[in-house]
């Protein structure tokens, strides 16, 4: 982790990067206890504690019967924002959703995000559910920043906090595929056990065929988040596992 906070902010201090570690680790062991508390948070405290600062730009969206894309990064606390967005919205938000190898998480997982409504969509049958549902008025979260680690997942390659780093080219194709604006989930930490989300929007429809500006803007946005407040991030998962030309 301290190897990675070196190559994303060369120019700090290693007292700055220690301190940034440690409040990392503070954070994760919260987020530890906030997903636990999903089992029992009443939707008034949930809302209280994961407020949401401007719906009104994606509930016009869906008043004009526009379904759309959300994605977000691993920035505490993702699971609270998945599990309360159907408090907030008038449209139902739906999530992509990555089997783990424990059928435990699995079932918990399953269980705390849809909590309050919210459906999870199998990340290899995204194509044909967008298919499936596009009569539905609906968003469709996407936490994106995550390796794209199956041989035939397609990667789109780029420089994002100073590393070579590949991410997902589905999501950007997703919005092209289905001609859904797209929307940046960014979270900030407001004090301890509490955030606030606002919409960015980052594409809207049409879009040019072979474009790339939803992914690049989308990893515009991460970065930001990140540099805002970096001990909210996930360092600890294996983000720079392979290189440009491994596998």
């Amino acid at each position: 982790m301290r190897k990675n906070l070196r190559l994303a902010f060369p120019d700090m201090m290693e007292s700055q990067i220690s301190e940034i570690e440690k409040k990392f680790y503070h954070n994760l062991c919260d987020y530890v206890v906030e997903t636990l508390k999903l089992l029992t948070l009443s939707p008034i405290e949930l809302k209280k504690r994961m407020h949401f600062k401007n719906p009104e730009l994606v509930n016009d969206y869906a008043r004009q019967g526009m379904s759309m894309l959300v994605l977000a990064s691993h920035q505490f606390n993702w699971e609270w924002l998945i599990a309360s967005a159907n408090l907030w919205l008038s449209f139902p938000m739906d999530y992509v959703y990555q089997a783990q190898r424990s059928e435990f998480v699995n079932q918990f997982s399953l269980l705390t995000r849809g909590r309050f409504g919210s459906k999870a969509i199998k990340r290899a049958e995204v194509a044909r559910e967008m298919i499936r549902g596009k009569d539905m008025t609906r968003g469709v979260a996407v936490v994106a920043d995550q390796f794209p680690g199956h041989g035939h997942d397609k990667r789109y390659w780029t420089t994002f906090l100073n590393q070579d780093t590949a991410f997902f080219e589905a999501v950007n194709n997703l919005a092209i595929m289905t001609n859904y604006p797209v929307f940046f989930a960014w979270i900030k930490h407001l004090k301890r056990g509490y955030y606030e989300m606002e919409f960015v929007k980052i594409g809207e429809p049409p879009y040019e065929k072979n474009s790339f500006a939803v992914i690049e803007n989308y990893i515009k946005e991460t970065e930001k988040v990140i540099h805002q407040y970096p001990a909210g991030w996930l360092w600890s998962h294996n983000r720079w596992k392979k290189g440009r030309n491994d596998p």
